[in-house]
């Protein structure tokens, strides 16, 4: 027991593989601790765990390979059950239901292939039908923090083995919410991608237009890990370009529901909560803005009191046509009221979806993001099955319009109520827009600095985001009339280009005030080994790939754009003078940067 202690419960993914690499442990040690870890289960949070033997398997197929080659080497994972694993009864929580499946989802391939060790199958609410995970002949799930309270569905169990260490990530679903609720209730990260950039096939469908699959993670930087390692092409790269990039950004604008349309139900911490995490944006760089959330809410109610309902029918007709009998109440009530909905309430539906969408694109136009509460309240285990339908539609109130409106989400982790149960919140953006919201994510986690889920963890103190994944920006850095408030600056701006940061160049450049008319400009030139360099002060701006073309179409000779090197290391596009033009051209290297350039001119006059 001890040494099982030592190895569980687990934290954030860079923290496993140290121990990997260190040789603390090895993935056969690992897997033998989570093993006996989660026999019993009084949690109800797995439906299926794996044999000794076969995660022993798994391992020895990680250990045979080079842990450079493998991204996710040795990393043990959840899979919600309705996500299919090679070999392992796929249940949707409905044993009637249940078959096994003769390859893995794809999603779930990818993450074997990268060396994560998959552990079992978590429970849900049955068929994706809820978001309080009580709705499950496998038992309800019980909360991380305090076992009367829901674990919020409906992936609950894969958010409890995150939460308590089991595993350090997990996979769900979410149609309505079932990737954000759950990871509010137990204080950790829950990533709803923008639909299609996950694959769904290998996925017991719930809606099949709006499914996504979610990822529950103790750090968003993990989340952006696990997407980059199985999102493998099946986004649409080009669709991601349509985007601004203010994850990053010094300054952003985020939206806020009025007031009057902010519901707790009940929850008498909720206005303070969010009220601290509009101030923690704040402190980042954003300006808060008012919203009308009236359109976002009538959106919400289409899922569940629409023809979207007629999906899920869809979905398993023929078991249900044959079986009903074997689905769980208040699921065979819901999904039978499908056939009340005739074709032309469908066409109805989607003219009028499509109205609110238009309505609700306009609004996120005049901001970067928006900021929810996840779910307004939680409730009691004993509370929701008195009452399942009405507070489980209140669980909803924040998320089920999300996939119908086609937006990106991530459920942050944001303080804990009075009686010591996690808050979060969410924020919001237009599809595409994931990079910017995994980046936006993690600084609000930092700034929070909470344990991570119910581990007792400490949140470590810095992370960083795979390079690869697509933001749709090019960081541009410039050092002189493209500056903040300088007269070319509109170029930027005017092409959705975002201040990222200020910051200099490493210290082998010089700065030439080339000869011309206003507006003046300078000349940045990159100095050989022979030559002495100084750092010269720079802004880097994020800009669509999309304007990027037509910035470049501006530039006049002897000016053209080449690649800087930054005092980080990092690089960015930027501004590069051919060398001709510097004989003519004063060399105020020695002022290290534009704007002193400007102040010595003026203050001369």
């Amino acid at each position: 027991m001890g040494i099982m202690q030592r190895r569980l419960p687990l934290g954030d993914i860079d923290s496993l593989l140290q121990r990997y690499r260190s040789g603390e442990v090895s993935p056969t040690e690992m897997v033998a601790a989570i093993h006996a870890a989660i026999q019993g289960d009084p949690d109800h949070a797995w439906i299926t765990v794996l044999s000794l033997e076969s995660l022993k398997s798994y391992a020895s197929a990680v250990e045979a390979q080079d842990m450079s080659a493998l991204p996710l080497y040795g990393v043990p994972f959840a899979i919600k059950d309705n996500i299919d694993l090679v070999g392992v009864p796929t249940t949707a929580a409905c044993p009637a239901f249940a078959y096994t499946p003769a390859d893995s989802a794809a999603v779930v391939q990818r993450l074997i292939t990268a060396g994560a060790i998959p552990v079992g199958k978590t429970n849900l609410d049955q068929f994706a039908t809820g978001l309080n995970g009580t709705r499950s002949p496998y038992g309800a799930c019980r909360n991380a923090f305090n076992p009367a309270y829901i674990a919020g569905g409906s992936s609950s169990g894969s958010a409890v083995a995150v939460a308590k260490g089991q595993v350090c990530f997990s996979l769900g679903t979410d149609t309505a919410g079932s990737g954000r609720v759950p990871a509010a209730f137990n204080n950790l990260i829950g990533y709803k991608p923008t639909k299609g950039w996950l694959s769904t096939h290998g996925v017991v469908p719930a809606c099949r237009s709006l499914d996504t699959v979610s990822i529950f993670t103790h750090t968003a930087a993990d989340a952006a890990r696990i997407l980059e390692t199985s999102i493998a092409g099946d986004h649409s790269g080009s669709r991601a370009e349509s985007g601004v990039d203010f994850g990053a950004a010094a300054c952003f604008r985020f939206g806020i529901p009025r007031p009057q349309q902010l519901r707790f139900f009940g929850n008498s911490d909720g206005k303070r909560l969010i009220e601290a995490a509009v101030a923690q944006l704040q402190t980042l760089g954003g300006e808060v803005v008012e919203i009308d959330f009236e359109p976002f809410v009538e959106a919400a109610r289409l899922l569940y009191q629409g023809p979207w309902i007629a999906e899920r029918y869809a979905a398993i007709q023929s078991f249900f046509e044959t079986q009903s009998d074997r689905i769980i109440d208040p699921v065979r009530q819901i999904i039978a009221t499908a056939k009340q909905y005739s074709a032309v309430d469908a066409f109805n539906g989607f003219y009028r979806l499509h109205n609110l969408k238009q309505q609700t694109d306009a609004i996120l136009a005049g901001i970067d993001c928006l900021l929810t509460p996840t779910a307004g309240t939680i409730y009691l285990i004993e509370a929701i099955q008195q009452d399942s339908v009405r507070l489980n539609a209140n669980l909803g109130y924040y998320t089920n319009f999300m996939n119908l409106l086609d937006y990106a989400a991530i459920a942050v982790p944001a303080g804990f109520l009075q009686n010591g149960l996690p808050f979060g919140v969410t924020l919001v953006a237009p599809a595409h827009q994931d990079m910017s919201l995994l980046q936006l994510a993690q600084r609000l986690q930092q700034a929070y600095a909470l344990p991570l889920g119910a581990t007792g963890i400490a949140l470590p103190g810095s992370t960083s985001f795979p390079a690869a994944l697509p933001s749709g920006q090019v960081r541009i850095a410039v050092c002189g009339a493209h500056l903040s408030g300088l007269p070319l600056n509109g170029q930027l701006t005017s092409r959705n280009g975002r201040l990222l940061t200020s910051t200099t160049t490493t210290p082998d450049y010089r700065l030439f005030a080339l000869p011309g008319k206003s507006p003046l400009r300078p000349g940045l030139i990159r100095v050989n080994g022979n030559e002495q360099g100084v750092a010269i002060a720079v802004e880097v701006w994020g800009v669509p790939v999309r304007e990027f073309g037509s910035f470049v179409a501006d530039i006049p000779a002897p000016l053209g754009i080449g690649t800087l090197t930054l005092a980080n290391g990092e690089t960015a596009q930027g501004f590069l003078c051919e060398r001709y033009a510097i004989d003519t051209a004063v060399d105020i290297s020695h002022l290290g940067g534009w704007r002193n350039f400007l102040k010595q001119l003026a203050d001369s006059q």
